[in-house]
């Protein structure tokens, strides 16, 4: 597949990865910036993409790793370590 073809068949899926994005985040705005991530890992590893298998099934998949592991970054981010009071280390 060309970088031509695969622009354009990535491209034709924005609409269903937009809809797919926003059940994941049910934001817009987190929504628009999971899209442009996804387009830009798919983009930058465009040479991983075997031939003519599932770009859709492919783009997905990126999306839905891009979530899981944003969601696990901002969760490790937001657990604070909370010592018992009167506690000796």
């Amino acid at each position: 597949m060309t970088a031509i073809e695969f622009n354009h068949q990535l491209i034709g899926l924005e609409t269903k990865l937009s809809r797919f994005a926003m059940s994941l985040t049910s934001n817009r705005e987190e929504a628009q910036d999971l899209l442009q991530e996804t387009y830009y890992k798919a983009l930058s590893h465009r040479d991983k993409f075997i031939g003519y298998s599932n770009l859709k099934a492919w783009a997905f998949t990126i999306m839905k790793n891009t979530f899981i592991n944003n969601y696990r970054k901002q969760q490790k981010e937001n657990t604070q370590m909370i010592q018992p009071k009167n506690c000796i280390f």
